[in-house]
């Protein structure tokens, strides 16, 4: 049976343990690759790669929806668009396990209630930290906003640098993805579509 203790199992520093079988698994990486995980410098890396994977995928922990529970409905007529635009992120594409990072535009045309504009990013990191693809994490942020605000048009734009292209295979640095998904109004009016993203930068 495999403990949930690792060699750091007494850290002072309060850092959380590593499952044996986690770490196990990285060593048998690290001499795949090519080194040897008994010398030195990589003696405490399977704890460290292993809590690294635990934090960026933080995502699975949580529902991002639960970041637009809390809404406000005194608006004072406000009908227009509300947009968050330039979001960091950084997730991780699910075909390579390397870094996705980018920044991410949100926008919604609101009814009767809107959202403090800090929770749109924090869906957005919500969905962001797990093992993605930019096409389903752009749709994922999109329809979480439509289910929950109800608004009258929703869109998103991703725009993003991928590890997996830019640091092997190709190795093509400086390419970036954009990726969008309108719905509601946005989609079905090309006016409202063109207004919105052009605040966007698009």
């Amino acid at each position: 049976m495999s403990s949930l203790v690792g060699p750091d199992e007494d850290d002072p520093r309060g850092k959380p343990p590593v499952p044996d079988e986690v770490q196990d698994a990285i060593r048998t990486l690290i001499r795949w690759a090519g080194d040897d995980p008994e010398r030195e410098g990589l003696l405490d890396t399977p704890a460290r790669v292993g809590r690294a994977w635990k934090e960026y995928c933080l995502g699975y922990t949580e529902d991002p929806a639960i970041h637009l529970s809390r809404v406000f409905e005194e608006v004072g007529g406000y009908d227009e668009i509300v947009l968050l635009k330039d979001i960091p992120f950084q997730s991780h594409c699910e075909h390579h396990m390397a870094p996705i990072i980018g920044k991410a535009a949100i926008a919604y045309l609101p009814t009767n209630r809107v959202v403090g504009i800090s929770k749109l990013a924090r869906v957005l990191h919500g969905y962001a930290r797990r093992l993605q693809i930019q096409e389903r994490l752009t749709a994922e942020v999109a329809q979480c906003i439509w289910d929950h605000l109800e608004p009258r048009g929703v869109a998103v734009v991703i725009d993003a640098n991928h590890s997996c292209m830019t640091a092997r295979g190709v190795r093509t640095p400086g390419v970036s993805m954009v990726t969008s998904r309108v719905m509601g109004i946005f989609r079905s009016d090309h006016r409202s579509r063109e207004e919105v993203l052009k605040l966007m930068g698009y």
